[in-house]
């Protein structure tokens, strides 16, 4: 059988923060770091996986019910993809597939959501399938919430299967409303920097945010803080105080990064890199002072996040932007570093966390229309 080959990117959140689980809007792009493989039909039942960074598995499609010793591993999120596909009507079958990657794991670049895009090409190329990139997506998503137990939003897996930079609004989940937009971020580097590698167990911490979102969009009688008017929130916060400050600040920052998001993409468009710099940075400043989720309340002697972006301020002043990447309490900032100041600042960070803590990578651009898989 003849072998073909397939990828799909890795993914930077540029604005939103938090916002995409109350419908909100986001900025994302695709980087230049993926997910490929190589695979081949096998006229059998069976996925067959094999890859350089964990133990080869195969997947019976004839019985693809949910596994919990799979959860939280490769083989749930295959199992996951192709029971999308089948109970979606695709007609699929077995292959062989060599997998590799250049997207460093645990630093909120999506290798999870990359991999999962990258299953959906292939089931797509390999069989001719007329899937589009919103339903690739889609299964990826159902794959990670029901098949690998992680309750992820859906920006991860847009941004993996659309490619490009773009404007993403969930108003309406199931159609949501994509704008591309190219960069032109000329004479600046833009660099991941792992600052935190807690093994803690935040789930708590990141679930608190939308529930305490969702305290306040209750008080209005509504599901999420997408469906309430801010001109209808401020004039109430007195009488919101009751439910605690911390929700009231966390939907605080909700209706302004929705405004920023707006904002740096009309910035990007205009090509003005001075005002979607200055936008990512205050976006960053509300993460901190309103979101809260720069460290865990629960241990406040480990804040690492906090400490990157205080020597990125040192370095950058205000020159460039620095932001929390992604959900926050530990992991990693996003940069966007002048060039002449590329070496100080990878000096100077990786001088605290070490060589190897600065992932330096690039926004790939929205392929052709018809082009690729």
């Amino acid at each position: 059988m003849s072998k073909y080959f397939f990828s799909a990117p890795g993914r930077i959140e540029i604005g939103g923060n938090h916002t995409d689980h109350q419908r909100g809007s986001v900025l994302t792009a695709s980087i230049d770091l993926e997910t490929t493989c190589t695979a081949a039909k096998n006229c059998t039942d069976r996925i067959y996986i094999s890859s350089d960074g964990f133990e080869s598995f195969n997947i019976d499609l004839s019985d693809l019910s949910i596994r919990e010793n799979e959860r939280e591993t490769p083989a749930a999120l295959v199992r996951g993809v192709a029971a999308w596909f089948i109970e979606n009507g695709y007609n699929i079958s077995g292959f062989d597939a060599e997998i590799s990657s250049n997207i460093p794991i645990g630093k909120g670049l999506s290798s999870s959501a990359s991999f999962e895009v990258l299953i959906g090409n292939v089931f797509t190329g390999l069989f001719d399938l007329e899937t589009s990139p919103l339903g690739i997506a889609r299964a990826g998503k159902y794959a990670e919430n029901t098949y690998f137990g992680k309750p992820c939003g859906f920006m991860d897996q847009m941004a993996c299967s659309f490619q490009g930079c773009m404007m993403i609004d969930f108003y309406d989940p199931k159609n949501p409303v994509i704008k591309p937009v190219k960069t032109d971020l000329e004479g600046y580097s833009i660099c991941v920097v792992a600052a935190d590698d807690s093994h803690a167990d935040l789930t708590a911490d990141y679930a608190a945010i939308p529930d305490d979102m969702k305290k306040v969009s209750a008080y209005f009688g509504k599901k999420d803080l997408r469906d309430i008017d801010p001109d209808e929130f401020y004039p109430a916060i007195k009488e919101l105080r009751h439910l605690g400050d911390r929700p009231v600040l966390r939907a605080v920052h909700f209706f302004e990064d929705m405004k920023r998001v707006k904002k740096q993409y009309t910035a990007l468009k205009a090509r003005d890199t001075k005002e979607f710099l200055r936008l990512v940075k205050e976006s960053g400043q509300s993460s901190m002072a309103y979101l809260q989720n720069i460290y865990s309340p629960s241990d406040v002697n480990r804040q690492g996040l906090s400490i990157a972006l205080a020597l990125a301020e040192q370095v950058l002043n205000d020159d460039g932007a620095y932001r929390v990447h992604g959900g926050g309490f530990a992991g990693t900032i996003l940069a966007f570093v002048p060039d002449k100041k590329k070496e100080e600042f990878k000096n100077r960070i990786s001088a605290v966390f070490g060589e190897g803590c600065c992932c330096f990578l690039k926004i790939t651009e929205r392929p052709e229309e018809g082009a690729g898989i």
